[in-house]
């Protein structure tokens, strides 16, 4: 008789890998149900419990602060959605064998129509958010604003990997 051919090894080979299975399958079961959702847009970052920190918000605050963030993200929206056709444009006529220089000068003045209306809206959302604020947290609140518009919370690097203006000697930090 051939050992590979043996019905007893085959049914115990069988029953091992059904085993192992199962055990993968429920340790990976019991990984992905252990592990908490990320937020709304798979964003890690929470801007709400990081404002509360920062600013040392009252749990009112708190409520307000995160209902202003959703009415200024449904405001912006519509802006931000009529953007990205027009950069997939832009893109499309940059990587022509002859952009149009016209066309491309009128995308991007249809961008900035619409970043400045996403601009205008966030100076108001700003504005409300200070309302809110006692006036050492406004205090708080500038700070925290100026180093998320100088990028100084990805470690002073800004969009391109290069240090910002607004970091370079400031705080008495080395420059980069």
């Amino acid at each position: 008789m051939n050992f590979f051919t043996s019905k007893r090894l085959i049914t115990i080979a069988f029953i091992i890998l059904i085993l192992l299975n199962v055990t993968l399958v429920s340790a990976l079961w019991v990984q992905h149900s252990c592990r908490p959702e990320p937020p709304h847009g798979g964003r890690q970052f929470n801007h709400e419990s990081f404002l509360t920190r920062e600013l040392s918000l009252s749990e009112s605050q708190t409520t307000s602060f995160e209902k202003l963030r959703q009415e200024h993200f449904l405001k912006v929206r519509p802006e931000m959605e009529a953007i990205t056709p027009l950069k997939k444009q832009l893109i499309e006529e940059s990587l022509k064998d002859n952009p149009d220089s016209k066309r491309s000068d009128s995308l991007v003045a249809a961008i900035g129509v619409h970043q400045a209306a996403i601009e205008r809206e966030l100076v108001l959302h700003f504005h409300q958010l200070a309302k809110l604020c006692t006036p050492e947290q406004r205090g708080r609140l500038k700070e925290v604003l100026e180093k998320m518009a100088t990028h100084r919370m990805h470690g002073g690097k800004g969009r391109w990997g290069e240090a910002s203006p607004a970091v370079k000697g400031d705080d008495n930090r080395p420059t980069r």
